[in-house]
């Protein structure tokens, strides 16, 4: 089914009431295929969540405002139902946002973003392509929004339009190009791969300062001094509903740690420590470095255990076959195979083809395009 929009956006619907949200329902319900996105506000909040749900169907494009009181339960059944195509471009996100809030798992996606590296498309991001197959110059004005800030603006619903409102001709112009190119079986793959998304444990980490770029090298008199500014600013950002950087950046907390400033003025040469952020924090930072600097130095997180030598050289095998692989047909090498499916297949050391299936890290067509030629770097003497 081929689609006709492909002409600049006319004007939209905006979903805020129960009564327009319901003649929208019996849009999507009706139609076999939309093109979807949502907006959320990651930069903005402690807890991020979607903010907003664009759907643009063959002749409309919608924007819904979830943080509305209509009640969405139905468009689940629209998302979880394989009969109806959704399309997204990088749905990962997107998903899991759908799948964190609403508990909804979607079935049936077409991502233009994954079609486009399928086919070796150097610039994949939507704009690149929008420019490329519509002329479409994107502002990047508002990639920063806060899309949960009510009223919204014209210009920002505009742009929140846009991210919709081709998917529908550009699936077609992707999948068309797969089909020419014997890419199709592969892509739908992919797609069903990337329906199954993994819940990412976005909980708080009290021992990820250790993570911070520099940590490992600072002395142990000063690891407690980072320890306790990281876990005070997990707890203002909590206080704030606001996002960590907000409150500290991860520069500002090495700095701190690095220097141990002991004097309101030893704040002015730090970074990020500007003259609002030394009224706000200043005393309770230094108070918390005065306290640390009598307090052990925490202990360092277990490591996990290290692979053997036998799967570390078999990964690299697997490693270099994938780069040569993707350099061959012109694609980057996660296109080939995942780097966590790599690991599976190290460390199990498939001996056969039926092995190699049983370990469900590879779906049928990259089992029967690949298989063959992965167990046979692993052909025991």
């Amino acid at each position: 089914m081929t689609s006709t929009r492909n002409s600049a956006p006319a004007t939209f619907r905006w979903v805020d009431k129960q009564w327009v949200w319901a003649a929208c329902l019996g849009d999507l319900q009706a139609a076999p295929r939309l093109g979807i996105d949502l907006e959320a506000n990651s930069m903005f909040a402690y807890d991020e969540r979607a903010c907003l749900i664009q759907i643009s169907t063959a002749t409309t494009d919608y924007i819904i405002d979830p943080l509305a009181t209509i009640d969405l339960s139905p468009l689940g059944a629209i998302i979880e139902n394989p009969a109806v195509e959704k399309i997204f471009h990088a749905a990962e996100y997107d998903l899991i946002l759908l799948r964190r809030d609403y508990g909804w798992e979607l079935n049936n996606l077409f991502d233009t973003m994954w079609a486009a590296r399928i086919l070796g498309y150097t610039q994949f991001g939507l704009a690149g392509l929008l420019r490329q197959f519509y002329g479409l110059q994107l502002s990047k004005r508002f990639q920063k929004s806060n899309w949960c800030h009510r009223p919204l603006s014209p210009a920002e619903l505009a742009y929140a339009q846009n991210d919709t409102h081709y998917l529908l001709d550009l699936r077609d112009r992707l999948g068309a190009e797969l089909e020419a190119r014997g890419h199709t079986a592969e892509a739908q793959e992919i797609f069903r791969e990337q329906s199954r998304v993994r819940m990412p444990n976005n909980g708080f980490d009290p021992d990820g300062f250790w993570r911070l770029n520099g940590a490992q090298e600072l002395p142990p008199g000063h690891l407690s001094a980072l320890q306790a500014l990281y876990l005070f600013r997990d707890r203002e950002a909590k206080r704030r509903n606001a996002p960590h950087f907000k409150v500290l950046g991860d520069r500002t907390l090495l700095e701190l740690a690095t220097r141990l400033p002991a004097r309101p003025a030893d704040l002015d040469d730090i970074h990020g420590m500007s003259a609002g952020q030394q009224q706000r924090y200043g005393r309770q930072i230094l108070d918390l470095i005065a306290a640390a600097r009598e307090a052990p130095p925490p202990p360092p997180p277990k490591r996990p255990p290290r692979p053997s030598d036998a799967v570390l050289t078999r990964y690299d095998r697997l490693h270099r076959w994938r780069k040569a692989k993707a350099q061959a047909r012109g694609v980057e090498s996660d296109v080939i195979m995942s780097r966590d499916a790599l690991w599976v297949i190290a460390e199990a050391n498939p001996g056969t083809l039926d092995e190699l299936s049983a370990l469900d890290v590879l779906g049928p067509w990259r089992l029967g395009t690949y298989g063959e030629e992965v167990v046979g770097l692993f052909k025991r003497k």
